[in-house]
């Protein structure tokens, strides 16, 4: 379906905003001389399926650094604050989020779908990607894309590719942290 293995990322800039004021950051500073593991959410706040997918890779973030990866990145076609409201809400502290608020990235990724039947407008398609300085090594794409519980996209499916061998978090920790978040709505 999308294979894009062997290819380099997009190079694109996104639009940050910290500590009051904006800044650009490109895919070249995000993705070069790193190993970078990617997952791709339709939008924030889509529940239950895109905070299942969070804070799973929240969770399994310190085995991922065990087994050699650099960073954790979760990309939407959302903005900053609303990205910074939903880290903050599910308590994901290990995860770098990157607002693709134009759509641009994941326009040239080809994982754009039109939800605008839905309300929605374009978003992202559900995946994950495991990147080496620049270069996508593997993807994960949900057959059903958007509205579906991350089976192929999860934390526990890309590091099982990394190491099948990696010692992983109890999955009791992982349902607790997702079902306390869910309650909490």
């Amino acid at each position: 379906m999308f294979n894009h293995k062997g290819q380099r990322v997009p190079q694109v800039t996104f639009w940050m905003f910290a500590e009051g004021e904006w800044y650009e950051l490109s895919t070249a500073e995000l993705f070069n001389h790193k190993t970078v593991v990617v997952f791709a959410v339709p939008g924030a706040f889509i529940y239950p399926h895109s905070s299942i997918q969070l804070l799973g890779y929240n969770e399994y973030a310190k085995a991922f650094r065990t087994n050699g990866v650099d960073e954790i990145l979760c990309i939407s076609v959302n903005d900053s604050f609303v990205l910074a409201t939903w880290a903050e809400t599910e308590g994901a502290d290990q995860v770098s989020f990157i607002p693709d608020v134009n759509g641009d990235f994941t326009r040239e990724m080809k994982m754009m779908v039109n939800l605008s039947s839905k309300g929605m407008g374009y978003r992202s398609w559900r995946y994950s990607m495991l990147v080496r300085d620049g270069v996508i090594e593997k993807m994960f794409v949900e057959q059903d894309g958007v509205e579906t519980i991350p089976m192929v996209s999860n934390a526990e499916t890309m590091l099982n590719y990394i190491n099948p061998e990696a010692e992983k978090p109890e999955q009791t920790a992982v349902l607790m942290q997702m079902w306390r978040t869910m309650l909490s709505d």
